[in-house]
């Protein structure tokens, strides 16, 4: 088809898939070839990267995150050849998603910026776009759903998704990511929400670990949730109190059994999550009996912290 270059105009799985496609058609093969990272030996096709929706952060990523057909598992496969050259963020394009599709991905957003910014692998790039990301996305996410038509709010989840986006690829993600994949893989979770139930148990798991937890404190202290001079324990309260308001005007399930789990279910998913990669950059150390015990805790509904912290 002598192609000269690759448009991916859509959501996060349209981006994916167009990153994929340049993958195949430079170097050959089948996708589980690539993954990991720098796997592909030959030059790759120019990609622009059009977003439909304000999630994914994929425009910003080298990375292409392909599903596996019999196990469902999500193969990440990186390469800086993948990075799209030319991103165009135009919020016109985000007005006709559902609602739902909508929250979904802003709180896909939400989680990237907040995860990224905590990683093992974090540093002071990352850190610049993930605290940009967070503050774009939790000022302007409720807007968006109260006046779905209001551009200037979109534009700016928008811009904040992609920060998050080039936030996580100098960074990675944590262990929200680690208990969301399984979700997906065991019962067509969709991803936002399962990424949205893990978020505030992970960070609250991760507030454990002090350097974390002094992370956390000043980027509720720097987003203006809180004063500058607020203790860190209240300062992370409000922020974990924060992505609990936004979680619940998001209209998501707040506990596994709303989505179809059983606790006979809990073993495996904790499994499953201790084999992902994300789990390996989580700032804490965690491993299989952890991610159970998060599990346990979200298999009935936790109540929103939001509005005792007086947030909106």
């Amino acid at each position: 088809e002598k192609v000269d270059l690759i448009i991916g105009l859509g959501g996060g799985s349209s981006m994916d898939t167009a990153k994929g496609c340049n993958f195949i058609l430079t170097n050959g093969g089948r996708m589980a070839d690539y993954w990991g990272v720098g796997k592909a030996t030959r030059d790759m096709l120019p990609l622009i990267a059009l977003p439909t929706t304000a999630g994914t952060g994929s425009e910003c990523q080298s990375f292409a995150l392909i599903s596996e057909d019999h196990t469902h598992r999500k193969m990440a496969c990186g390469d800086k050849k993948a990075l799209p050259c030319i991103t165009i963020l135009d919020p016109k394009l985000t007005l006709s998603q559902p609602k739902m599709v909508t929250a979904c991905t802003g709180i896909d957003a939400l989680t990237h910026a907040l995860e990224s910014a905590v990683t093992r692998k974090r540093n002071d790039r990352s850190d610049r776009h993930a605290l940009i990301a967070f503050g774009l996305i939790h000022e302007n996410l409720p807007h968006v759903f109260e006046r779905p038509d209001d551009l200037e709010a979109r534009g700016a989840v928008l811009l904040g998704a992609s920060h998050a986006g080039a936030a996580i690829e100098r960074s990675m993600l944590g262990a929200a990511h680690s208990m969301a994949n399984p979700l997906t893989a065991r019962r067509g979770t969709v991803h936002g929400i399962a990424v949205g139930l893990a978020l505030p148990v992970v960070m609250e798991f991760n507030a454990g670990h002090p350097e974390t937890k002094a992370r956390y404190a000043k980027l509720a202290r720097q987003a203006g949730l809180v004063p500058e001079d607020s203790p860190e324990t209240d300062s992370v309260e409000a922020l974990i109190a924060r992505v609990r308001h936004l979680l619940t005007l998001a209209n998501f399930p707040s506990s596994l059994s709303e989505l179809g789990f059983g606790e006979a279910d809990l073993a495996g998913l904790a499994k499953d999550a201790a084999e992902q990669w994300t789990a390996g950059f989580n700032p804490r150390p965690i491993e299989t009996n952890d991610f159970l015990k998060l599990y346990s805790s979200l298999f009935k509904s936790t109540p929103c912290l939001g509005e005792a912290h007086g947030l909106s």
